[in-house]
């Protein structure tokens, strides 16, 4: 009797779970609509839709990397306020665009060339972060804590090391480097969506059989470790996951401090599981559907005076205050 009232009550969990999911993403469909269609001259549609579906096609990736690492991210460091951006990608990706203006100057070919800046800045990030954190897993007995103020130190040399690069480039080339840090849905390149969407095509069945493992892993190690989960391993595999999707969501828009911070805590209050198969759908599909609809009120409500970076900085720093508040008093 009891098994019996245990499996009904998993069916009507699941069943309200997934209707969360239906309803997250009919709000898309509707909020993709209005993007793509309000303000659009028929006469032009052409011209409209080659603009806007890349510009929405990129807020789809963008949106499902953050979320994505976001939300995987804070389950292996078993803590809701820390996000990707401890590791120090996002300063890197800095560090990486200051240092080829430094080097070669605007009118370089890494500059000119999107898909060369992509890649270069890509391929860079992934394989710094892998030595860097591949050799710290060794040398820290696994210690994520450790690894996690590690990458705040990291953090800190990377802007630093911007910061005085950006000050001694000519001021022109400072303006463009500018333009190319601060994040923009605006001329998204083509040839970079599709790399990018290629890449995450690519993870998806690479860490598709792991979401079970997650569930436990969120647990805490002594307990994934005693339920008999290869806890190390796990957490190598979904560090690189993890930079991976930083590496791209950073190069294709540039860094969105608090974007992942705000879906994966919104998230969980609103599913209530521990089922990561929903917590990372769910999360991905909030994240987008933030963006599109943030991205349609700054271009038909605020007529492009601000940019959606500004808007979910504000909101999600207020939210990470409050977070970081409320953790301290438990």
């Amino acid at each position: 009797m009891q098994a019996s009232t245990k499996i009904n009550k998993d069916i009507n969990l699941n069943i309200e779970l997934n209707k969360k999911i239906y309803m997250t993403g009919v709000m898309i469909v509707i909020f993709s609509a209005l993007f793509l269609t309000v303000g659009v001259n028929f006469k032009h549609i052409d011209y409209a839709m080659s603009q806007r579906i890349p510009k929405l096609i990129a807020i789809l990736i963008t949106g499902g990397s953050i979320a994505f690492s976001s939300m995987i991210f804070q389950t292996v460091t078993n803590n809701n306020i820390l996000t990707p951006s401890v590791l120090g990608l996002d300063s890197l990706y800095i560090l990486v665009q200051t240092i080829i203006v430094f080097v070669f100057g605007v009118e370089s070919e890494f500059i000119a060339s999107k898909s060369h800046n992509f890649l270069l800045s890509v391929v860079v990030m992934i394989v710094a972060s892998f030595m860097l954190y591949k050799k710290l897993f060794e040398k820290s007995n696994n210690n994520i804590f450790f690894l996690l103020l590690v990458g705040m130190i990291f953090g800190t040399l990377f802007k630093s090391m911007s910061t005085f690069m950006q000050v001694v480039i000519d001021p022109n080339e400072y303006a463009a480097l500018q333009n190319s840090l601060y994040a923009s849905f605006g001329n998204v390149n083509t040839d970079i969506l599709l790399i990018s969407g290629i890449i995450i095509i690519g993870i998806i069945p690479f860490v598709y059989d792991d979401m079970k493992t997650l569930d436990v892993i969120s647990l805490g190690k002594d307990h994934a470790i005693n339920l008999g989960i290869d806890y190390d391993k796990i957490v190598k595999k979904m560090i690189v996951v993890v930079a991976i999707l930083v590496s791209i969501s950073t190069a294709l828009v540039g860094p969105i401090t608090f974007l992942g911070l705000l879906v994966a805590n919104v998230t969980k209050q609103i599913f209530k599981t521990y089922k990561h198969t929903y917590l990372i759908s769910g999360s991905v599909l909030i994240s987008i559907l933030t963006l599109v609809s943030g991205q349609f009120l700054v271009e038909r409500v605020f007529t492009f005076t601000t940019t959606i970076s500004v808007i979910i900085n504000f909101i999600g720093g207020l939210y990470f205050i409050h977070l970081f508040l409320k953790e301290s008093r438990a």
